[in-house]
């Protein structure tokens, strides 16, 4: 699946769609000058995508097309054919989408593949029901590289995000059954803001109140149908690439830059909500690098740098899912051990400083370094602030 197939008549054009590919993605791409020749690179590989012309010598109608999707890969459609009736036709078929050539169309193929490739990390669940529609949806969005959940009512809809926390959209329906989609909508909103889930409602309702209501409530869109294909994925796309946008910004405010772990502003915010709503047992540890002021005297603040990298990979690795780790600042970092004894906390922390202490950095060739870490532990009760 790591390779694309271009399949274009036009030499430079294809070389040019070729080699900005190959340069941006680092992956195989074949080159076919005609169908004949496609067909042979389609019995042998499985491609991610297939970029395709659609006037080609020994396919001069597009069949080319009906031949690739019948091989069950992707089809990305390039052509110079700007008719409208002739453009809707393939849009009618389970094509990506349909560009037309022009000075920016290899860029736009470009920023498609990085948008499907991105999309293959989200989860759509589709609530409606009509069967017919829930399929229509979920071809669609396949297609586009999402994994697709299916359900016929909103309540169904809520049990599924309590199992499954990597839904990134939920369309919905505005007419349903024991639950309809504004209802819905609601709920959704009292437990995942905009943030974290965006919802996109769906109606043929001719009541213009609704789309009003649906947008105070919480949708981040509302489509009427019908809708048109490239319609439906612009939405889609933009949806989540704006979801992705904020979530990134939300990762910079949060993480250390050097390290990645959380850091200290996350760090307050998040044990202050934990101690709210949970009551159990639970241990902070300080860790300070020992005499870190002579590793950077000594080799450079650069190696002072991997040095604090180096430690912040193995407190990473030696703690539970459900702990946090946080860089404070400086060679100063925070573990957070819930829902843990004080002799099972102590045990823990016991086996990071000895890892540790047996770890060395190579800051050369075949030269190493050692450090040591020094270790405070709390365990939290009831009278006890965070701070």
């Amino acid at each position: 699946m790591n390779r694309i197939l271009v399949i274009e008549d036009n030499k430079t054009t294809a070389n040019l769609i070729a080699t900005n590919i190959k340069e941006y993605f680092n992956i195989e791409v074949d080159i076919a000058y005609k169908l004949s020749e496609a067909k042979l690179f389609l019995k042998m590989y499985k491609y991610f995508l297939v970029v395709v012309d659609l006037v080609l010598p020994d396919s001069p109608d597009g069949e080319v097309v009906d031949y690739v999707l019948k091989t069950k890969n992707k089809v990305l459609v390039v052509s110079s054919n700007i008719d409208k009736e002739f453009r809707k036709r393939f849009l009618n078929k389970n094509i990506i989408d349909y560009i037309n050539k022009s000075e920016n169309s290899v860029d736009y193929i470009v920023s498609t593949i990085i948008r499907l490739k991105k999309n293959m990390m989200h989860t759509v669940l589709v609530v409606d029901d009509s069967l017919v529609f829930r399929n229509q949806m979920k071809s669609l969005l396949e297609n586009l590289f999402f994994h697709v959940i299916t359900v016929a009512h909103g309540e169904e809809a809520l049990g599924i995000l309590q199992t499954n926390m990597n839904i990134s959209l939920v369309i919905t329906d505005y007419n349903m059954p024991v639950m309809d989609g504004l209802e819905l909508t609601r709920e959704i909103r009292k437990k995942y803001d905009k943030n974290s889930i965006v919802i996109m409602a769906i109606s043929s309702t001719s009541d213009e109140e609704v789309t009003a209501m649906f947008l105070k409530h919480g949708a981040n869109d509302y489509i009427k149908k019908p809708f048109s294909k490239e319609e439906f994925t612009c939405r889609v796309n933009n949806s989540v690439e704006l979801l992705e946008n904020i979530q990134l910004i939300t990762n910079h405010a949060n993480r250390d830059f050097l390290t990645g772990l959380y850091n200290r502003r996350y760090f307050f915010n998040h044990m202050q909500e934990y101690m709210q709503t949970h009551n159990e047992k639970f241990a902070i540890a300080m860790i300070d690098i020992d005499s870190f002021k002579n590793i950077n005297d000594t080799y450079g603040h650069d190696i002072g740098d991997s040095v604090i990298v180096n430690l912040s990979e193995i407190l990473r690795s030696n703690i539970d899912y459900k702990d946090i780790v946080s860089r404070f600042g400086g060679e100063e970092f925070c573990i957070v051990l819930k829902d843990i004894t004080k002799d099972m906390a102590v045990t823990t922390l016991e086996r990071i400083r000895a890892n540790i202490e047996l770890s060395s950095l190579e800051i050369d060739n075949n030269k190493h370094i050692k450090y040591t870490v020094s270790i405070g532990i709390s365990m939290h009760s009831d009278d006890e602030s965070l701070e």
